[in-house]
């Protein structure tokens, strides 16, 4: 018997237990709409964006389009600078905001923000900057490259020095010049070992994203301090491909891929070399202020 009331208590125990527990996760679900409903409509069902030609304002329209929970929902196109305006503004007053967001940037050196869940995959995968050289390059510069594949940097450390260019209002050539100044110990292990070059030429080629001008200005920077005379020009995207391809640019640490530039990267296959990844973890998305107790884009509220 007494066996029994013992058997029959514990019974009891895990079935309030269970119960309880079902009831946490049901209020956590519930909590969880209930702030995406909250903030969606605090924020007017308006996602703050780009230009309206910008690559990521058609890519917020066709995640507007998408998602159950943005249904309804408008995109306010706007400059870059307005954006940031908005979230710094959001971000002081902590109030909600939902922004057109890619890496490397400094706002996310300036700003504790956080990027979106996107499971229908949208945004697309993660990119990395990668490093091109015309065919050839290696038989005609082999210390060269040597020295060229060593480039690489943190994404965390490129939106760092990004937010300085910025709040020293400091142009890429001359951050770059500091940048190198100011981390002897990295540039030394690039170089050494490696040998001198005996002033060959040189030609970088960048697009004119900041984060490329300045990792270009640096290789400019630490290839003429091994010997070699280096030109360096900014161009876009396009005409930067087609310049590689035809040997007229030697090197390019500019191109993100496999998305970004991807086509181009396609178009001019077999007429350029890839010989290495110079940053990595680029994303494109939307982000909001951490404060936000939100993770994914499912969890809004269509509008109306």
């Amino acid at each position: 018997m007494k066996s029994l009331m013992i058997f029959a208590v514990l019974s009891f125990v895990l079935f309030m237990a269970a119960c309880g527990e079902d009831e946490t996760n049901a209020s956590t679900e519930e909590g969880s709409e209930d702030i995406g409903a909250k903030y969606s409509e605090e924020m007017d069902y308006t996602i703050t964006g780009l230009e309206p030609g910008a690559g990521q304002t058609e890519l917020n329209n066709q995640a507007i389009e998408e998602y159950e929970s943005l249904a309804g929902w408008e995109q306010q196109t706007s400059s870059t600078g307005a954006m940031l305006t908005a979230l710094d503004t959001a971000i002081q007053n902590e109030e909600p905001i939902i922004i057109t967001a890619w890496s490397p940037h400094y706002k996310f050196a300036k700003w504790d923000i956080k990027y979106l869940e996107d499971p229908k995959g949208i945004f697309g995968e993660e990119i990395y900057a990668a490093t091109l050289t015309r065919l050839g390059f290696e038989e005609d510069h082999p210390a060269a490259l040597e020295v060229i594949k060593n480039f690489y940097w943190d994404i965390d450390k490129i939106e760092e020095t990004l937010l300085r260019s910025q709040e020293e209002e400091l142009e890429m050539d001359v951050l770059a010049e500091k940048w190198v100044e100011e981390n002897e110990e990295t540039v030394a292990e690039w170089t050494d070992g490696i040998e001198k070059g005996n002033g060959e030429k040189i030609t970088v080629g960048a697009t004119l994203w900041d984060e490329v001008l300045f990792t270009g200005n640096v290789a400019k920077i630490v290839l003429e301090q091994h010997g070699y005379d280096v030109e360096f020009t900014s161009l876009d995207p396009a005409i930067l491909f087609e310049s590689i391809a035809s040997g007229d640019i030697d090197v390019t640490l500019a191109p993100w891929l496999p998305t970004t530039h991807g086509a181009l990267a396609e178009e001019y296959e077999g007429e350029f070399v890839e010989v290495g990844k110079n940053i990595e973890g680029g994303k494109l998305g939307l982000a909001v202020p951490s404060y936000m107790e939100i993770d994914s884009l499912e969890d809004f509220a269509p509008a109306g």
